[in-house]
């Protein structure tokens, strides 16, 4: 049995075989730790009318309950990471996840439902940023952001399954059994993880076969040298700004095709599966393969990528939400998807190549932190106050919550054809209306992100060589860049 120790480590270069299947292993772990982070999107809205729930309270279980402990613990996870077995640590991170996703379905009330969210999130803190240290030992520099867009196709391919299957589980058996469902596959891909996965050397990837040595830099040179990049920190501003839109966009996708459009739970999961799921595998894959692509010539790219595709992404999305016919605007989400998606390979890869390998559970840790903690943690917490205020401006017959909440269907928040009582048609039309302001206003501040990924560019070197380590570990090339 493996030891949680730095034993096991892999002695001789991984074949291409080997590598493919590392990549597939942390790739569906991923997925399936997406499928339980999302879940909640999916089965939200019956949720929502079985338990008499406000937006803001679906928001937060979306984001908030989730990432709060998911950001905070992973920085303290990752430091273990740097020290120990990663292939064992994610192994047991997956298995405590899958667990607290399972218990989510024996909730009987809001509180409950909160806890075991909180306990999701505690799970997950453990994988996302060991496997980026576990790929860039994997994978040299010249190969580093597409392996990274490969492991991003998890969150895409998590959203696809957990929409399509969750949304009809949800339609035909109710909420609570998609938890037990979505929860078990996970441990058999720790499973997985913990029998065929070797953990590889530190530094064995890269160029000229650079080894570094044992010891572990405490976490406030990790910052000083993150920080002190200014490359870094506007990467970070993009990632973070990005997210807070993107996450509380996403998450109510579901809702908002539910409630505007009067879609059922079935068709509406499999339209944001198809759409979130499909869009983001072409962006992920897309933006990684044309920044290692174009980063061969200039550098640059790795940051003019992420800001292209948000600055095309945001009118997109935005004029999606001005339209009245669903086709049309699920057309443009897709498509807005796509765009939105190209970040994430070329940003770690910036990140990644700023610090020494002992570095780069903590660096990507830092990024997941913040990102999470402002993205999905107060992204989709957003959405659903901003509803409940417009909605409440939007219903000019009295107390919203009080009278939509007494008339039927959870006041109007179901779809079109469920609603009933005397105030059904002013309910209705101020919860879906509410629901578009807030997804609308969340999304402009996509342009903020897209600004501060071209003012990245400026601090990333033109050169496209790619030197040896230098003496402390970092990158020499991108270290004078930045």
């Amino acid at each position: 049995m493996k030891e949680l120790t730095a034993q096991n480590v892999e002695a001789s270069p991984a074949t291409g075989w080997y590598r493919r299947w590392f990549l597939l292993v942390l790739v569906l772990i991923y997925a399936s730790s997406f499928i339980d982070r999302i879940i909640v999107a999916v089965v939200g809205q019956a949720m929502k009318v079985e338990m008499n729930l406000s937006d803001l309270q679906l928001g937060l279980l979306n984001g908030l309950a989730f990432s709060i402990f998911y950001s905070l613990l992973g920085l303290p996870i990752a430091r273990l990471a740097e020290r120990f077995n990663r292939v064992v640590l994610i192994a047991l991170s997956i298995g405590a996840w899958s667990v607290m996703t399972t218990l989510c379905g024996t909730a009987g009330a809001y509180w409950q439902l909160l806890i075991y969210r909180l306990g999701v999130g505690i799970g997950e803190a453990g994988s996302t940023p060991t496997a980026h240290s576990l790929i860039s030992d994997q994978f040299g520099p010249r190969r580093r952001a597409s392996a990274l867009s490969i492991y991003a196709l998890g969150p895409p391919l998590g959203v696809l399954v957990g929409a399509l299957g969750g949304g009809w589980m949800v339609q035909h058996m109710g909420w609570r059994p998609v938890f037990y469902v979505v929860g078990l596959p996970g441990l058999v891909f720790g499973l997985l993880a913990w029998v065929t996965l070797r953990e590889p050397r530190r530094g064995g990837a890269e160029e000229g076969g650079a080894q570094f040595a044992a010891s572990v830099p405490p976490l406030r040179e990790v910052l000083a040298v993150l920080f002190g990049s200014r490359a870094f920190v506007q990467m970070l501003l993009g990632t973070v700004i990005g997210a807070f839109a993107q996450y509380g966009v996403n998450l109510f996708i579901p809702v908002y095709l539910t409630r505007v459009f009067g879609l059922g739970y079935a068709q509406a999961g499999l339209i944001f599966g198809l759409v979130i799921g499909v869009g983001g595998i072409l962006g992920n894959t897309l933006g990684g393969v044309a920044a290692d692509w174009a980063g061969a010539k200039n550098r640059r790219w790795y940051a003019w990528i992420p800001a292209l595709g948000t600055a095309i992404g945001f009118p997109l999305v935005a004029t999606a939400f001005m339209l009245g016919q669903w086709p049309v605007a699920v057309a443009l989400i897709f498509v807005a998807t796509v765009m939105l998606s190209m970040w994430n390979g070329p940003t770690f890869a910036v990140v990644h190549s700023i610090v020494e390998p002992r570095m780069r559970a903590t660096a990507s840790a830092c990024v997941f932190l913040v990102m999470n903690l402002v993205g999905q943690g107060l992204g989709p917490a957003t959405v659903g106050l901003l509803s409940d205020r417009f909605a409440a401006r939007l219903f000019t017959q009295g107390q919203f919550s009080q009278v939509c909440a007494a008339g039927g269907a959870h006041g109007g928040h179901g779809p079109a054809a469920q609603v009933h009582g005397p105030f059904a048609a002013a309910c209705h039309d101020a919860s879906a209306y509410g629901v578009r302001y807030a997804m609308l206003a969340v999304s402009v501040a996509l342009m903020w992100s897209s600004v501060h990924y071209f003012l990245a560019s400026r601090h990333l070197s033109r050169n496209s060589s790619s030197k040896p380590a230098a003496a402390d570990g970092t990158n020499a090339s991108i270290k004078r860049a930045v």
